[in-house]
């Protein structure tokens, strides 16, 4: 408490007006981050849980002991600002602080600023926060404040760990298992392995997977840089891949036309519990479409085009419900950026009558029938029952 004592008293001695509480010390510990800001005369701290946000209002000739009865034993790191520099403390298990300062180029705006209030609004990945693979993305300057230039990417990835974290913050285990599948440069894969062993303070063994050799060793490189041992990036191919663990849950971002079903068949059969996909290039049904009674919805080829996408992913989400999964299709980003836009998420339900699961697999056949569909997907799932 001393050491802490000692750290924060030199910040507000500085003239610190902003301060971040972060890295819970431990699932006890009530809140996942504390935040506080200079007012007109005084400080307020804004306290979050999961789902809600408490205030309190700290004097300013009080504000370095209750930075210290906030923090201790509680969080193991404090980032703070003054005009001039930016402070950070990391604070060990057994209560020994190490801060280090270093001067701002410019002094970051007020924080009563409209624009940095909407920016701050419940993002899982804090700005200010020490997270290396935003700073190597360009997301991040090394002052770890967003580029402004970058501030779409911010949100998109902010809205994937979201959507994540919605199914995640159930998990009872301290262990998580997770392949990657179609890995690619695996920015995500990186800021994923840091949300679930800084953020969930689990122990995370992710495997990404890729076709490419350089991709798979840089990414090695960047893992071993970043010191996450528990991420390993291998090359193969989605097909037949075989998992050296019980996997609980199986990312696909992006995987080309048919190389998603053949991620969604493996996660079927390995019975994982959770499911995010961002499925892309949905030609399959496309080249299949024949409509019986429909026939407008092929006679331009814009139109074809979309449906067959999204005929091809509601077909995807009810073959999950079939295989047990309570699934959802999600927006990922706005359409402004990308066309590809969906995310299907599945959870794994709990086993009960099969009225659900029966009605979800004739919905999809009926779709498959007016219009002459054959999804991977189905011919897997078929061919498993058969055999």
């Amino acid at each position: 408490m001393e050491e802490l004592m000692r750290c924060v008293a030199q910040m507000t001695g500085e003239g610190v007006r902003k301060l971040i509480l972060s890295k819970p010390a431990g699932k006890e510990v009530p809140y996942k981050k504390i935040v506080i800001e200079a007012k007109k005369d005084y400080f307020q701290a804004s306290s979050y849980t999961d789902k809600q946000v408490f205030h309190e209002n700290i004097p300013a000739g009080e504000l370095a002991e209750r930075v210290c009865a906030l923090a201790d034993g509680r969080f193991r790191q404090i980032n703070g600002w003054s005009d001039s520099k930016e402070y950070y403390v990391l604070i060990s298990k057994k209560g020994a602080c190490t801060m280090k300062a270093k001067a701002l180029n410019a002094a970051p705006a007020p924080a009563a600023a409209p624009e940095l209030h909407n920016r701050k609004k419940n993002y899982i990945l804090e700005e200010g926060t020490v997270i290396p693979p935003l700073v190597d993305m360009g997301v991040f300057t090394q002052e770890r404040r967003v580029v402004r230039t970058m501030y779409d990417k911010y949100k998109q990835i902010n809205r994937f760990i979201e959507i994540i974290d919605d199914s995640v913050k159930e998990w009872k285990g301290k262990t998580i298992h997770v392949i990657d599948f179609g890995c690619g440069k695996s920015y995500l894969t990186f800021i994923m392995y840091y949300y679930l062993t800084e953020i969930r303070q689990l122990d995370a063994q992710i495997i990404g997977l890729d076709l490419k050799a350089d991709v798979i060793r840089h990414c090695n490189e960047v893992a071993e840089k970043y010191g996450y041992t528990g991420l390993k990036f291998e090359m193969g191919d989605i097909n037949g891949y075989k998992a050296p663990f019980d996997v609980d849950m199986v990312i696909t971002l992006h995987a080309c036309d048919t190389a998603t079903d053949f991620a969604l068949y493996n996660a079927i059969c390995w019975n994982a519990r959770m499911i995010f996909s961002v499925p892309c290039c949905q030609h399959e049904l496309n080249a299949q479409m024949a409509p019986k009674n429909l026939a407008l919805l092929s006679r331009y080829g814009i139109i074809q085009e979309r449906f067959a996408a999204l005929a091809t992913d509601a077909i995807r989400a009810n073959l999950l419900e079939y295989s047990g999964y309570k699934t959802q299709l999600l927006e990922f980003i706005d359409l402004d950026h990308t066309p590809k836009n969906i995310l299907i998420r599945a959870v794994k339900r709990p086993v009960s009558g099969r009225n659900i699961t029966d009605k979800a697999r004739t919905e999809a056949e009926a779709l498959m029938a007016e219009f002459g569909f054959e999804p991977t997907l189905y011919r897997l799932l078929c061919a498993e029952n058969d055999a």
